[in-house]
């Protein structure tokens, strides 16, 4: 069986999408981390919340992952509030920033981390825009404070990279990891 180690919805239809049969365990993992580099710091969390799941699903195939979102040097998790929401998207407007999603998958004792990175272009906001995205868009749940596959899909110039990695799960590459330990 495969176990998902998350609470995102988002996740949970984008794994749907690579094996139908899953069931989820919300990992318990301390996600605080002072590693500065956004690609490690999503393999170090997407490790550590599948090992946490692990403990109790030793035998299954147990699936961990973390999103950020990096724009001009500052690593952006879920906002706190909406003023944090409103910076983030103050910070990415008119900008390229970089969505780093962590994958680990364990399984009997094997393991395989990756960080898949996703390359996305803004278009400029102004304040009544972000204003407007913030009442209708619940953001509080997402890094960066945007759902691509939302409303903000309008905010898009383009992408380079796995647009499902900016959703939350890079459904190909996870693809990948799977088949690497014969699990579909």
């Amino acid at each position: 069986m495969v176990i998902l180690a998350s609470a995102s919805p988002r996740r949970r239809d984008l794994l749907a999408l690579i094996t139908p049969e899953f069931e989820v365990a919300v990992s318990g993992a301390d996600e605080s981390c002072d590693i500065a580099d956004p690609r490690k710091m999503v393999r170090f969390l997407a490790e550590k919340k599948a090992a946490s799941v692990a403990q109790d699903y030793p035998d299954e195939t147990v699936i961990g992952a973390d999103t950020v979102v990096e724009a001009g040097g500052e690593v952006f998790g879920k906002p706190a509030d909406f003023e944090d929401a409103r910076r983030m998207l103050r910070a990415l407007s008119g900008n390229v920033h970089f969505v780093h999603t962590g994958v680990c998958v364990t399984c009997g004792g094997r393991k395989i981390t990756e960080a898949f990175t996703t390359k996305v272009f803004f278009r400029p906001l102004d304040p009544q825009e972000i204003e407007e995205y913030l009442a209708q868009e619940n953001v509080m749940d997402k890094a960066g404070a945007y759902a691509i596959q939302g409303s903000a899909a309008r905010f898009v110039e383009g992408i380079e990279g796995c647009f499902f990695n900016v959703v939350g799960l890079p459904v190909s590459g996870l693809y990948g990891m799977l088949k690497k330990l014969d699990q579909v």
